[in-house]
C-alpha cells in the first residue's frame, strides 16, 4: 500500500511538473511571449519552465523540516495540494493577448508554486517506500517513486499529443491546451484519498514517539552529513540534465527539423516513458543484486558517450530512428542511474535527518542540471548557429561530475538503514561517516 501510494501520488506530481515543460516547448512562446521572435520566445518559455527549479530547493528544505519533524505523510499530502491547485490555475491562466505582461508574470508566480511543491514530495515519496521496504529489495521498492516520474511524462506528453491530434492548430492553441492543465484538479483528488490512508514508516514512528528526532534537521544534516549532500547534488547532475535534454528540448529539437506540426518528439518520449514503467524497476532490482554504485557509474558514462550519437539520430528526421535514440538514451542509460536512485540518496542518510538529506541533495542536483539544462541548451544551440555541439560538451562536464561522485559515494545495498537511530548523536554521526569510507 505504501508503494502504491508513492507511485499514484508521485504520478500526479509529476504529470504536473511536465505538462508545464511540454507546454513550454510546444505553446507557451507564441500565447504568452507573442513580441518576439520565436526563437526568444522559446528562450523565454523555457526560462519560465527553469525558474521552477529554482523554488524547488526551498521546497525541499521546508518540506525535509516538516518530513524530519512532524512526519512524512503530513508533508506528502500538502506537497501534492500546492501542485495541484498552481496547475490547476495554469489552466484558467489568461493569456498575453487579453491581459499583456500579467500573463507571463502570473505564469512565472504559479511556476514557482509547482517548484516549491514537487520539491517537497520526492525525498517523502522515496522514504516512505524505502523505509517501509524489506532490506534487500530496497531498490526495487524505491522505483515505484522513480516510474512515477515516467508515469507522470507519459500522461503529461500523452494528454498533450492527444489534443493536438484530435484538434486542429489553431483551436488547440485557443483552448485545447488548457484541458490537460484542468484534469490536474481531478487527479489530486484521487491521489489525496490514497495518501491520507498512509502509515509513518515503523522506525520513525518509533523515533517521534521516543522524542529522539532533531530540533533543526537540516542543520544537523549539514553539521554531521554534509558529504553525503555534495555527493548526492553530484550523481543527480547528469541523470537529471539528460533526461529535461531528452523530454524538453529534446522535443524542440525535433521539431526543428521535421516543422512544429509533427509528432514524433512527442511520440518518442511517450514510447520511452511506457517502456520506464518497465526498465526503471529492471534496473533497480539489479541493483538490490549487484550494488548502487556500478550501476550509476554505467549509466553516468553511457550517458555521455550517447549524447552525440542522440543529436546525429534526430538530425535524420527519421520517426524511427528518433524513437530509437529516445528509448536507448532514456531507458538503458539513463535508467541505469535513475532506477536506484530513491534507494541510494535514502540510503546515504541516517533517519532523523533523511528526509531533508534526500531532499536537498536531490533538489539542489535539480537547480544545478535539470531545470536550466533545456534554457542552456537552447542558448548554445543558438550560440552555435544551430549546431547541438557545444550542448554535447556542456553535457559531458556535467557527466564527469556525477561520475566522480558516484565513485566516491559509499555502497549501501547492503546497509541497515535502521543502525542509527538519530543522526543528532556523535555516536551515528561517526558511524555515518565510518560506513562513508569504507564504501570508498
Amino acid at each position: 500500500m505504501v508503494a502504491l501510494g508513492s507511485f499514484v501520488g508521485t504520478t500526479i506530481e509529476w504529470y504536473d511538473f511536465f505538462l508545464y515543460g511540454t507546454a513550454a516547448a510546444l505553446v507557451f512562446s507564441p500565447l504568452f511571449f507573442p513580441d518576439i521572435s520565436p526563437a526568444m520566445g522559446l528562450i523565454a518559455a523555457f526560462g519560465t519552465y527553469a525558474v521552477g527549479f529554482l523554488a524547488r530547493p526551498l521546497g525541499g528544505i521546508v518540506a525535509g523540516h516538516i518530513g524530519d519533524r512532524v512526519g512524512r505523510k503530513s508533508m506528502l499530502v500538502a506537497s501534492l495540494m500546492i501542485m495541484g491547485t498552481s496547475t490547476t490555475l495554469i489552466g484558467v491562466l489568461p493569456t498575453h493577448d487579453s491581459i499583456g505582461m500579467w500573463a507571463p508574470i502570473l505564469l512565472l508566480v504559479l511556476r514557482l508554486a509547482q517548484g516549491f511543491g514537487v520539491g517537497g514530495e520526492w525525498g517523502g515519496a522515496a522514504l516512505m517506500s524505502v523505509e517501509s521496504a524489506p532490506a534487500n529489495r530496497r531498490g526495487f521498492y524505491g522505483s515505484f517513486t522513480q516510474i512515477g516520474v515516467s508515469a507522470g511524462m507519459l500522461l503529461a506528453v500523452g494528454a498533450f499529443s492527444i489534443f493536438r491530434t484530435v484538434l486542429d492548430e489553431e483551436t488547440f492553441l485557443a483552448w485545447g491546451w488548457r484541458v490537460p492543465f484542468l484534469i490536474s484538479g481531478l487527479l489530486v483528488f484521487v491521489g489525496l484519498l490514497i495518501r491520507i490512508g498512509l502509515s509513518e514508516p515503523e522506525k520513525f514512528a518509533e523515533m517521534k514517539q521516543n522524542d529522539t528526532i532533531a530540533e533543526m534537521p537540516v542543520v544537523e544534516l549539514f553539521r554531521t552529513e554534509r558529504r553525503a549532500v555534495f555527493l548526492t547534488t553530484g550523481m543527480r547532475l547528469s541523470q537529471n540534465a539528460i533526461y529535461y535534454l531528452y523530454t524538453v528540448f529534446g522535443i524542440a529539437y525535433i521539431a526543428r527539423s521535421l516543422g512544429s506540426e509533427s509528432s514524433a518528439g512527442l511520440n518518442s518520449v511517450l514510447i520511452a516513458s511506457a517502456i520506464g514503467l518497465v526498465s526503471v524497476p529492471v534496473w533497480a532490482a539489479l541493483s538490490d543484486r549487484f550494488g548502487r554504485r556500478p550501476l550509476y557509474l554505467f549509466g553516468a558514462v553511457t550517458s555521455a558517450l550517447f549524447i552525440a550519437p542522440f543529436f546525429l539520430l534526430a538530425d535524420t528526421g527519421n520517426p524511427v530512428l528518433i524513437t530509437l535514440a529516445m528509448v536507448v538514451g532514456l531507458n538503458i542509460f539513463h535508467d541505469a542511474m535513475y532506477g536506484p536512485q530513491a534507494a541510494f540518496f535514502s540510503e546515504m542518510f541516517s533517519t532523523g535527518v533523511r528526509y531533508s538529506g534526500a531532499s536537498v541533495g536531490y533538489q539542489l542536483g535539480s537547480v544545478f542540471a535539470g531545470g536550466f539544462s533545456p534554457l542552456i541548451a537552447t542558448s548554445l544551440l543558438a550560440l552555435n548557429n544551430g549546431r547541438p555541439w557545444l550542448v554535447v560538451a556542456y553535457f559531458t562536464v556535467l557527466s564527469i561530475i556525477t561520475a566522480v561522485c558516484a565513485y566516491l559515494a559509499p555502497e549501501t545495498n547492503k546497509s541497515d538503514i535502521n543502525a542509527d537511530s538519530s543522526s543528532h548523536d556523535t555516536t551515528s554521526s561517526t558511524n555515518q561517516e565510518v560506513r562513508s569510507i569504507s564504501g570508498m
